[in-house]
């Protein structure tokens, strides 16, 4: 045989061991193994990413299959990695979605792992039935029709599978003994270490693990997805980035993908952005090993997050909100840009997140520093929310800075938990001004000159305030009395402006569920009282209507008759006080307290 023909042969023979040795694009009608024939002591084996984009195939054998593990039909085939790798880093944050073959057929995704500081590479198999479905479940359009969530969302997947006596047994694994999902790497990029130290609760609560990681240039090819690769779902992008990532385990032709085996956040129908993910490396770790990721170019859409799979479409990625985060600081101004996802469930945490990350983000920033707070949120339709508010360094354990993020967070969460419509942000803005000096007063007593007054008289009312540091200081506000104010004994509250927020009609018309709509929740949360100013608010013993969103103070009984008898008058509130008149001077500090001054109109 000639030498060119033989060595052309050679390449043939090692090009077909190549394709039929590694996972494939999968079609429509990808080969599966079925879960019956699954039997204990069976070979078989897994493919995933150490390093890079190299899918390397993992030995595996067959325990047993648990019935019913995670539900009604929803069982789990337990598996045993073999091999030098497996042995070195166990099941290893990232696997999730790795899939799984039995005689070169398709038999499910590694899911599910035992326990921690397991020397024993064990882990839980999703059958490949139980997740197809979910890339026939409803599109990603369908997602913006889900109903705004409720504080009883489920955030995180965190199933426990107890391991059966038997099974303990066979692998010397003791009792009591569980099986719980591969932990879903969190990546994040531009975070400082004091913004993770500070929301790690929040993100704990999402069932993932903050780990460091990277971006990539966006490449042609990020696109060119096959089983055992690496994708990530962006959760945020820009000066900062935040990803979890896992592993593919199905890509059909018509460009449907699965992955993780298990589900991210148990959403349901969602509509995230879908990225490609790069292996930088496997760090091992005898409590728990995890993937070092990168996030390369979006290459489509996630658009369900269920119980078995994730599962989303290649082609056009989903909008994001653009937000823009800007501190200020005596020497210089910084500005960051990112992009989130829409999610009533995440957006909140997400831009105080990002908006903590801007403020620590300023060498020229320190604890000693008073935050001035300015921003707006644009929703499609509507005024915008306006954000306004002064924090001051105070003698707990906590940076400023956290109390301006969830000022933020408090908004976003009153706007998405709204029972009226799904709201749409379409841009954020926000910006701090770091002020030097901890500006701050508490009202330590206030006086009038005079008790007994006429509609129309000025009185002058002292506040003795003490700040922070330094020598008590007095105050003056001028109240006009107004000619509309009730007869005989008024109460005149000298207050802060949470007091007032929390005791007006204002605070008491904006239960949820009795407004006519968002527009006027985002209008009493403009109304709200900032806290830089102090306030005096002449309140008199006649009842207030609160109808939907407008105050009318003075309402006589005839009027209030009238509305108890209408039939759908739920908008409809009876407050026993009502506002004569309010006053407030701009003290550009911090107030706290009140004290309540009575007076007589004669």
């Amino acid at each position: 045989m000639p030498a060119a023909r033989l060595r052309l042969l050679s390449l043939l023979v090692a090009a077909m061991v190549l394709i039929f040795s590694a996972p494939t694009r999968a079609d429509d009608t990808t080969a599966t193994f079925p879960l019956k024939d699954v039997k204990p002591g069976m070979k078989g084996e897994v493919y995933t990413i150490f390093t890079g984009d190299t899918i390397e195939k993992v030995d595996l054998v067959v325990i047993g299959v648990m019935e019913n593990a995670l539900g009604p039909r929803q069982d789990i085939i337990l598996v045993q990695l073999l091999g030098e790798k497996a042995e070195h880093t166990g099941v290893v944050a990232g696997m999730s979605g790795s899939p799984v073959y039995f005689d070169g057929k398709l038999a499910g995704a590694l899911s599910l792992k035992l326990g921690v500081f397991n020397k024993e590479a064990i882990g839980g198999v999703t059958p490949i039935a139980n997740m197809l479905p979910v890339i026939d479940s409803a599109p990603a359009a369908q997602a913006a029709e889900r109903p705004a969530a409720s504080k009883t969302d489920a955030i995180s997947f965190s199933a426990r599978v107890p391991l059966p006596q038997t099974f303990s047994e066979q692998m010397g694994a003791g009792s009591g003994e569980f099986l719980v999902p591969i932990e879903t790497p969190l990546i994040a990029t531009g975070m400082y270490p004091d913004t993770m130290a500070q929301f790690s609760k929040q993100i704990a609560g999402w069932g993932m693990s903050m780990v460091a990681g990277g971006t990539a240039a966006a490449s042609p090819d990020d696109a060119q997805l096959k089983p055992g690769d690496m994708v990530g779902v962006e959760l945020m992008r820009g000066d900062m980035t935040i990803s979890p990532g896992c592993t593919v385990t199905v890509v059909e032709a018509s460009g449907k993908v699965l992955a993780c085996g298990h589900p991210i956040f148990s959403f349901g129908s969602v509509s995230m952005p879908m990225a490609r993910g790069h292996v930088i490396m496997t760090l091992a770790s005898a409590m728990a090993s995890t993937k070092i990721m990168s996030t390369g170019g979006t290459i489509g859409t996630l658009t369900q997050d269920r119980v078995t799979a994730i599962g989303g479409q290649l082609g056009p990625e989903p909008p994001m909100i653009p937000v823009e985060v800007s501190l200020v600081t005596p020497t210089e101004e910084k500005k960051f840009h990112f992009e989130v996802i829409e999610s009533p469930q995440l957006t909140p945490t997400l831009v105080a997140l990002a908006t903590y990350n801007g403020i620590v983000g300023s060498t020229a920033y320190g604890e000693g520093f008073t935050l001035q707070l300015d921003g707006d949120i644009q929703i499609k339709g509507h005024t915008a929310v306006a954000l306004n508010d002064l924090f001051a360094p105070s003698d707990v354990p906590v940076p400023s800075g956290f109390f301006v993020a969830g000022s933020v967070e408090s908004a976003f969460a009153r706007i998405y938990s709204n029972p009226y419509e799904i709201p749409q942000v379409t841009d954020i803005h926000i910006r701090v001004r770091a002020l030097p000096e901890r500006r701050s007063a508490t009202i330590e007593n206030a006086w009038i000159d005079k008790n007994e007054l006429v509609p129309g008289e000025t009185v002058s009312v002292k506040v003795q305030l003490r700040p922070y540091r330094g020598a008590a200081f007095t105050q003056e506000i001028p109240v006009t009395i107004p000619a509309q104010a009730s007869r005989g004994n008024l109460q005149l509250v000298i207050s802060d402006a949470e007091t007032v927020n929390r005791t007006m009609e204002s605070a008491a018309a904006s239960s949820l569920g009795q407004l006519s709509g968002l527009e006027e929740l985002i209008q009493l949360m403009n109304r709200e009282r900032d806290n830089d100013r102090l306030y005096a608010t002449l309140l008199q013993p006649t009842a207030t209507l609160l109808v939907e969103d407008k105050i009318m103070p003075n309402a006589p009984m005839s009027e209030i008759s009238v509305m108890n008898q209408r039939q759908n008058n739920g908008a409809v509130r009876v407050s026993n006080q009502s506002t004569a008149g309010e006053w407030s001077v701009e003290m550009h500090q911090v107030i706290s307290g009140e004290r309540t001054l009575s007076v007589t109109v004669k």
